[in-house]
């Protein structure tokens, strides 16, 4: 293959930067048009009692169905219908309760305008999205959003590019308009993605990750120095708690505890562990979120951490280790 002459470079990036600037404008054009309309169609799907089918064809329907991805993720229920499977049976999922958001650039597309009427007998609302407010879709709908853009991206201005990229962000617009509408914070989506980061660091809890209390090392603070180092080698936490009779931790003694008596020429067998362990541990307790666990260890640049209940009796332990196994951090 003959390498890529100069100008050839010089007009892919012109290319691309003309691409950048003309969908850039196709968004920032919507943002004049928002008004009353996109208001009425946030007011239409919050007082629904169904769910909210989108639907589509060609790019429309690719941008359509990532609409309903984002809805559904952003706790207003939603999925996606084909605009040519509904005609054929898909339009059975559709309840008098629901909204139908329909996508269509010309808003003349003949899979999406043949399922509106059906769509109407069914009971169901519609909202249209289209970059002709004239079309029959608009005019057919309930409340029409205006996606229409001045000119497509594509060189020969055919190719769906502007226009699907201005259909997403009012797509997004909307969503976003519907979340804060429903007040849907942090955890709700959580909960909506548990498999994602987020849902682990705010869905994991202290307890799901840390090792309970019978494989967590704790000795007498009168314990010799060469018990801990012993119930530090078995435990393979790289610590040994240090608790007193009743269970309540009073101590802890790591690695690096060890490391700062040696260089002060501690003798180990002689020594007792209360002179040597770091008092007054932090702790914290088993309901408290993993990533509060993550944070207090960074702040205070720990690698260990004692958990205790109410009482503050011990009742486990967690390393770093632990949290990135459980892909809190």
């Amino acid at each position: 293959m003959a390498p890529i002459q100069p100008a050839q470079d010089s007009r892919a990036i012109e290319l691309a930067r003309r691409v950048l600037h003309i969908e850039a404008a196709a968004v920032s054009a919507l943002a004049d048009r928002v008004g009353s309309e996109f208001a009425q169609a946030v007011d239409l799907i919050r007082k629904r009692n169904g769910r909210v089918i989108v639907t589509g064809i060609g790019k429309s329907g690719h941008i359509a169905r990532k609409l309903a991805a984002t809805l559904a993720s952003t706790g207003t229920p939603a999925y996606f219908v084909h605009a040519a499977e509904a005609a054929h049976g898909d339009l059975g999922m559709i309840t008098p309760e629901d909204v139908v958001i329909a996508l269509s650039n010309s808003g003349s597309s003949e899979e999406v305008l043949t399922i509106v009427p059906l769509v109407k007998r069914q009971g169901a609302r519609l909202i249209s999205m289209t970059g002709n407010p004239d079309s029959q879709l608009a005019r057919e709908a309930d409340v029409h959003l205006d996606a229409a853009v001045s000119e497509e991206a594509c060189p020969l201005n055919l190719a769906p590019t502007a226009s699907t990229t201005a259909a997403l962000a009012l797509g997004d617009a909307l969503a976003v308009a519907l979340l804060d509408a429903r007040g849907f914070g942090t955890e709700d989506f959580a909960r909506s993605h548990p498999g994602g980061a987020l849902g682990r660091r705010l869905l994991t809890h202290v307890g799901d990750v840390m090792r309970d209390k019978a494989s967590v090392p704790a000795i007498a603070p009168d314990a010799p120095l060469t018990q801990a180092l012993l119930a530090m080698t078995t435990g393979g936490m790289g610590m040994t708690a240090i608790v007193d009779a009743a269970g309540h931790p009073v101590g802890i003694f790591t690695d690096g505890d060890l490391r700062r008596a040696l260089e002060k020429g501690c003798d180990v067998r002689s020594t007792r562990l209360s002179a040597v362990m770091t008092a007054s541990p932090r702790t914290i307790g088993p309901d408290a979120l993993a990533i509060d666990a993550v944070e207090m260890m960074e702040r205070l640049r720990i690698s260990q951490l004692l958990v205790v209940d109410t009482a503050g009796v011990l009742v486990g332990a967690l390393t770093t280790h632990d949290l990135m196994l459980a892909k809190v951090i």
